[in-house]
């Protein structure tokens, strides 16, 4: 992977769960990086005693060069955009004047945040990725990595330029089957749909596999992927497959065996990682605040308002996380299920 290497560094903005991960294997490999992250102790331990990747995928300890926001200087060609999705067009606006006037930032999140980061810095300094490689961070310079999943590059205008390319060859450092695609979006709305059976996972203490496993679940997990292939529709985007994960199972028409099959495949492909629960469950159960839902989720909801199309379990999911959240209900079987309830 030597060929891989670049001179110049690539500013890792947001040095969590995917941050974390991607920014330590770069460094590891060689590549000039440097990491930004508001949580100061995560900061000094990853450059002064290394961030420590842990999991089945692979374990290892290194050094990674990193500041706070406040001490960041300079400008740069190559900015990864790795926060939750509430916080980027706050940590969008902060970057923004160390973005050269030639670079780009790329979006290495959860969600259909390539829309509000281009709002800022303009579409022809966005570019666009999806990853779904399980992570979590556990604590000052310790990230999990629980497994392999896809990861895919793409400009959000659907060209093929030499800095794709050369994006998709750093990606590679860390994920070898990385794919380069002219169709990004198809990527991000196929996420969506994924994305949306996940946050409902969250509504209960189950794990992931849990979740797609009960036959009971079902009905509104099949529900939420068909709103949301509905909306994809609508964008005149069709909506790509990954790590088990189809989208034609949830299409107008298909039948119902065929999504239940995809619920299968989905239960499988997550009982082999060390990630047995969801970012958005950690948030809840573990860290105590609030998650992605309306930066991901909600952001369906406005899309659905404005093609005039009815998305009831999207908008009722977004109220359920939000009473998690709130503490107007627990986590449970009960709470999940109130995605169907008759109102």
């Amino acid at each position: 992977m030597a060929d891989a290497v670049v001179s110049e560094p690539v500013l890792v903005w947001g040095g969590g769960a995917i941050g974390g991960t991607l920014a330590a294997c770069w460094a590891r490999a060689g590549v000039p990086v440097l990491m930004v992250d508001v949580e100061a102790e995560h900061v000094r331990v990853s450059a002064a005693e290394g961030l420590a990747v842990e999991g089945p995928v692979e374990t290892f300890r290194q050094l990674v060069p990193a500041v706070t926001p406040d001490r960041v200087e300079g400008r740069f060609g190559r900015i990864v955009l790795a926060v939750k999705a509430q916080a980027t067009e706050t940590a969008t606006r902060m970057l923004a004047p160390h973005l050269a006037e030639d670079g780009f930032v790329l979006s290495a999140q959860n969600g259909l945040n390539e829309r509000a980061i281009a709002a800022i810095v303009g579409p022809e300094r966005t570019m666009g990725c999806f990853v779904n490689f399980g992570a979590d961070w556990l604590g000052p310079g310790r990230i999990l990595y629980g497994n392999r999943g896809a990861v895919v590059v793409g400009e959000i205008d659907g060209s093929l330029r030499e800095r794709t390319r050369a994006m998709f060859e750093l990606l590679r450092v860390f994920e070898p089957e990385a794919v380069l695609t002219d169709d990004i979006w198809s990527y991000l709305w196929g996420k969506m749909g994924y994305g949306a059976m996940l946050f409902a996972t969250a509504l209960t203490n189950d794990s992931m596999t849990a979740n797609f496993a009960d036959p009971a679940r079902a009905p509104a997990l099949i529900g939420l992927a068909r709103e949301v292939c509905a909306l994809a529709a609508a964008e005149r985007v069709s909506p790509r497959g990954f790590n088990g994960y189809d989208p034609a199972a949830f299409a107008p028409g298909a039948p119902e065996a065929e999504a239940r099959a995809c619920l299968a495949r989905l239960a499988d492909f997550n009982s082999r990682t060390a990630k047995t629960h969801t970012g958005i469950w950690r948030d809840l159960a573990v860290r105590r605040r609030r998650t992605e839902v309306d930066a991901q989720i909600g952001v369906m909801v406005a899309i659905a308002q404005a093609h005039g199309i009815a998305a009831p379990l999207i908008a009722r999911l977004v109220s359920l996380i939000h009473d998690v959240e709130e503490g107007r209900r627990p986590m449970s079987v009960e709470t999940f299920h109130a995605l169907t309830a008759a109102s």
